[in-house]
C-alpha cells in the first residue's frame, strides 16, 4: 500500500472498503480460492484502482491477519494473576464466546489461513501468540500447584477454549441449521453450557 504520505480522507475511505470487502470474500472462499477481481467489485472500486493500494492480493491478507492477531490476542491478555482462577478463566471462555458472535468472519478469516499452513502467520504464531500462550499457561499451572484448579494440561485446557468457542462463527451455518428455532437464542444457551462445563472441569 503506498504509504509515503498521509492519506487523504478518500484514500482513507478506499482504503476501509478494500479491507472490508476482502474480509468478507477470504473468510468466504479462503485465500486460494479469493481473486482481486472479487475483492475489488465487493469494494465498488476497479482493479486498477484497488492495486494503488495494495500491490496484490497477499498484501491485503497480511493487512486482515496482522490487524486480527491483536484482537485475537486480547482476551488472553486480559487474564490476571490477582483474579480467581475459575473466574479469571470463565471470563476468558465469554470474551471468546463473545467474539465468535461479534467477528465471525475475522475468525473464519483466521481459521482457513491455519488449515493452509499458517504461511503468512507463522512469525506471529511462533511469536507473539505463542510468548502469550506459555504465560498463561504457566500462570495455569501455577494456579494448579496451589490447589487452587483440577489438574489439567493448561496448553490442552486453552485450546479446549479454543474449540468450544469458535465453533460458533466457524461453523455458524451449521450451528443455526442444527438448531433450528433455538438459534436465536444460542449465544445466551452456550455460555450456560460453556460456564457450566469448565466449572465442574476445573473445580478441585
Amino acid at each position: 500500500m503506498n504509504n509515503r504520505r498521509p492519506q487523504t480522507r478518500i484514500q482513507r475511505k478506499n482504503t476501509k472498503a478494500i479491507l472490508d470487502a476482502a474480509l468478507e470474500v477470504f473468510s468466504q472462499f479462503g485465500f486460494r480460492g479469493s481473486t482481486l477481481d472479487q475483492i475489488a467489485s465487493a469494494a465498488g472500486l476497479s482493479k486498477p484502482n484497488l492495486l494503488y493500494y495494495f500491490p496484490s492480493k497477499e498484501a491485503i491478507h497480511v493487512a486482515l491477519l496482522s490487524e486480527l492477531m491483536d484482537t485475537w490476542l486480547d482476551p488472553l491478555r486480559e487474564m490476571t494473576a490477582e483474579g480467581d482462577p475459575i473466574v479469571e478463566i470463565l471470563a476468558y471462555v465469554q470474551r471468546k464466546l463473545d467474539m465468535s458472535r461479534d467477528y465471525p468472519r475475522q475468525s473464519r478469516l483466521f481459521a482457513n489461513e491455519i488449515i493452509q499452513g499458517a504461511p503468512r502467520m507463522e512469525d506471529a504464531i511462533k511469536g507473539d501468540l505463542k510468548i502469550l500462550v506459555d504465560e498463561k499457561a504457566a500462570l495455569i499451572s501455577r494456579w494448579i500447584e496451589e490447589g487452587k484448579l483440577a489438574k489439567v494440561d493448561p496448553y490442552h485446557l486453552i485450546f479446549s477454549i479454543w474449540s468450544l468457542t469458535q465453533h460458533y462463527a466457524d461453523f455458524e451455518v451449521q450451528v443455526d441449521w442444527v438448531l433450528d428455532e433455538k438459534s436465536a437464542t444460542a449465544h445466551a444457551d452456550a455460555s450456560t453450557y460453556l460456564k457450566t462445563l469448565f466449572t465442574r472441569l476445573l473445580t478441585p
